[in-house]
């Protein structure tokens, strides 16, 4: 039997045609669906933003305004034992009870789920807040995300019209773009992870990002013009005051080997502890997730009393905190940066087991952080240092090599751009080893009911 050759079939039929995307793109309802993209980019950035202005609102007013409305004169090492069962009393039940599940599932990395159902929105919203405001080691891109595509499908279910499944997917995914378009310091970098989220492809590719990109564009303007309005800044991920990075060398090349290896077994040990541990918290999740914030609180008053650092330095996502460990590096002894390396990698792991939130801002500060205590050593820069520490862990936590090294390069600014041939390296030994090391992510089953 041979094989059929040639445009048609045996059965004599020709195969389905390709889309073409450059007619979908000179098409009437693609011109409407890049206008509903631009209109939908104002609201749900600016409900981003808002999102984002409350949940730093309450980790002040949870960490900072509370104990000292109560009589202490500073945050005692231990106050994130209590403010953290208080966070595993909230979500538990707003997991098990609520449509959704309370969102994403942090310990599984990112996977594509489609547009939120607006039913999930307040679940989605509730779990995140309690997880973020309340201390968890957990980002906020996830929620962002969901959130965004949530919102953006259901704008389109109040105009009461019926529209394909592929129309509804590119609106959804264009709301995701907006809600996070520059808390990674770039729209560019919200459009790279959600293309690598999604494992979008082929000549299509640039037709599905571009509703993204319009909308992820005026989300950005948004959230700059709110910050600057506000005051309140714009949550956008800015490292300042970087050092001055010294052009790559031989030595440099031998550390990006190093890094890249440390941080795919560092991220292999996280994500494993926190899938033992989401084994264990799914099926008593009430209960569960609250131990689980009594240990990360406990993690963190380890890491205060031993170190002499405040305690937030654990806690967080390490958004704003990644700054603040640059600027005061030198106030830093290796060994406390080798602490603190530790305790937030363990506060992440459990935290992803039962809080909900993202995995990215985390991987950042924990890779920051290896990579500054590297620095110490002889051949291997601060900057650097910092850089590949950054893409190594990021890959090792993703495995979205294209986002690990933009995000390590835009972060630094210019000097992002000397360091980017050892962040590559760093981040290609990662990625690979991470691969090597566990399978890709099964489907996370569903939460059971009670």
């Amino acid at each position: 039997m041979t094989t059929p050759s040639g445009p048609a079939a045996s059965d004599g039929k020709s195969p389905a045609a390709a889309p073409d995307p450059f007619a979908l793109v000179r098409s009437r309802g693609y011109a409407v669906l890049l206008l509903v993209a631009a209109v939908l980019g104002v609201p749900i950035s600016a409900a981003a933003f808002g999102f984002l202005a409350l949940v730093n609102k309450l980790q002040s007013l949870t960490y900072t305004d509370l104990p000292k409305g109560l009589g202490f004169h500073g945050t005692p090492n231990w106050w994130p034992v209590p403010l953290l069962a208080v966070a595993g009393l909230l979500v538990g039940p707003i997991i098990r009870y609520l449509p959704g599940n309370g969102g994403h599932e942090p310990s599984r990395g990112f996977a594509p789920s489609g547009p939120t159902p607006t039913v999930d929105l307040p679940g989605v919203a509730l779990a995140a807040l309690a997880s973020l405001g309340l201390g968890a080691v957990i980002g906020p891109e996830a929620p962002l995300i969901a959130l965004g595509s949530g919102l953006a499908v259901a704008a389109l279910e109040l105009t009461r019209r019926p529209f394909p499944k592929q129309v509804t997917d590119v609106v959804g995914a264009s709301g995701s773009f907006a809600a996070i378009s520059t808390l990674l310091g770039s729209p560019l970098l919200g459009a790279f992870l959600l293309m690598e989220t999604a494992g979008l492809g082929g000549p299509m590719l640039g037709v599905v990002l571009l509703p993204g990109l319009l909308c992820s564009g005026i989300g950005a303007l948004i959230f700059t013009g709110l910050g600057s309005w506000t005051g309140l800044g714009t949550y956008s991920l800015v490292l300042p005051n970087v050092p001055h990075a010294a052009a790559p060398d031989a030595a440099g090349f031998g550390w990006a080997l190093v890094i890249g290896v440390a941080a795919a077994v560092l991220g292999w040990g996280i994500r494993s502890l926190s899938l033992r541990l989401l084994a264990l918290v799914r099926p008593r999740r009430l209960p569960a997730t609250v131990l689980a914030g009594v240990a990360v609180g406990v993690i963190a008053l380890v890491y205060a009393e031993w170190t002499g650092h405040a305690a937030s330095g654990v806690l967080y996502s390490g958004q704003s905190g990644l700054g603040t460990l640059l600027t005061d590096h030198a106030q830093y002894s290796v060994g406390a940066l080798v602490v603190l390396v530790a305790c937030k990698s363990l506060g992440y792991s459990v935290s992803m087991s039962a809080f909900r939130g993202g995995p990215v801002f985390p991987s950042l500060f924990v890779g920051a952080a290896g990579g500054i205590a590297l620095s110490h050593l002889p051949g291997l820069g601060l900057t650097a240092g910092l850089a590949m520490g950054v893409g190594a862990m990021a890959t090792a936590m993703l495995r979205y090599p294209m986002v690990s090294v933009l995000l390590a390069t835009l972060l630094l600014g210019k000097d992002g751009l000397t360091v980017m041939p050892l962040v590559i390296v760093a981040v290609v030994v990662s990625y690979v080893l991470t691969l090597r090391l566990a399978p890709p992510p099964a489907t996370a089953p569903a939460e059971r009911q009670a």
